[in-house]
């Protein structure tokens, strides 16, 4: 704190005002602030940053109570909307997940330990190792995903269906751009 006590609400822009959220108040009080900068990245991606603070804490309960956390659910997910034979090699698994192998390879643990998911013999190359998912994983893949839809589901009650399809464009169009100019990047960078 610079100057005396803040928290008693009495600053300009502290104050909540009718049909504005969290993000409006923080850019109120920058531009008193720092009125010379453009806050207008906040009201976008500081609004998807508080959504996803938000609406954790409900998709991560939804998994638990069916005994899972989220990164087990990813993994049980991503073999389950594979498709038949729901069967992966880990390489394809941790591509699709974005993490390591050594992360992979914790969860698969406790997903083969559960009965979720089996590891066997490629039958192309006996070295290799292939992750499949069981008939129990595939059932609780898809009554948790079901379940979670359905969470979230009343989280969007706010828009109507017009509203919706216009946000998942934009989102769709800014998370585009964003992965390709990352793709850009890795490539100038090998």
């Amino acid at each position: 704190m610079m100057n005396g006590t803040k928290g008693d609400g009495g600053r300009p822009g502290d104050e909540a005002r009718p049909g504005e959220d969290h993000v409006d108040r923080l850019r109120r009080q920058w531009a008193l602030e720092l009125p010379d900068l453009d806050t207008e990245p906040m009201a976008i991606l500081g609004r998807a940053f508080r959504l996803s603070n938000l609406v954790r804490p409900s998709i991560e309960a939804t998994f638990a109570d069916f005994g899972l956390d989220r990164g087990e659910f990813d993994v049980i997910a991503t073999l389950r909307r594979s498709g038949p034979p729901y069967l992966m090699t880990p390489t394809e698994m941790y591509s699709a997940l974005m993490i390591s192998s050594g992360g992979l390879t914790h969860r698969l643990d406790r997903l083969e330990k559960a009965g979720l998911i089996r590891r066997e013999k490629s039958p192309r190359d006996g070295r290799s190792v292939l992750v499949a998912l069981t008939e129990a994983g595939a059932a609780l893949a898809e009554k948790a995903f079901r379940t979670d839809m359905a969470s979230e589901a009343f989280f969007l009650q706010a828009l109507d269906g017009k509203e919706r399809e216009a946000l998942a464009v934009l989102l769709r169009k800014l998370i585009a751009g964003i992965e390709n100019e990352a793709r850009r990047e890795d490539e100038n960078e090998g």
